[in-house]
């Protein structure tokens, strides 16, 4: 992937995705972390991303083992106070991870921001 469309991703997520707290963007097979940027110093993006891989193999499986024919397009959690998207690329080799907090947060154009980026970032990391 190249750092410029890398940084640039990075950047739009944070300038575009209101309450931002943090991205990560992380291929799901090896969890081999691309990049990450955050504004919170104590929120580790690619922590989270390394823990939330899990949950994304894990429903991976689940949706495998169910016969379920069926893609996912993204992941919510909700917390208290945030909000986490992972967000898996259509060719399911990638997933972007984000929060933001949830009192400041649109989801529905966070998730129209992810969807519209995601092809870029597949096109970019292959």
């Amino acid at each position: 992937m190249s750092n410029d469309f890398l940084n640039v991703f990075l950047n739009e997520m944070k300038t575009n995705v209101n309450g931002f707290i943090a991205v990560a963007v992380t291929e799901i097979e090896s969890g081999l972390s691309f990049g990450n940027l955050t504004i919170d110093p104590s929120f580790d993006p690619e922590l989270a991303a390394a823990y939330n891989l899990e949950v994304v193999k894990a429903k991976l499986s689940a949706v495998k083992a169910l016969n379920l024919n069926q893609d996912i397009e993204d992941i919510l959690i909700t917390l208290s106070n945030q909000i986490h998207i992972i967000d898996i690329s259509p060719n399911k080799k990638f997933m972007i991870y984000l929060a933001a907090d949830a009192s400041k947060a649109n989801l529905g154009m966070t998730r129209a921001i992810l969807r519209k980026h995601k092809a870029d970032v597949e096109k970019n990391l292959a």
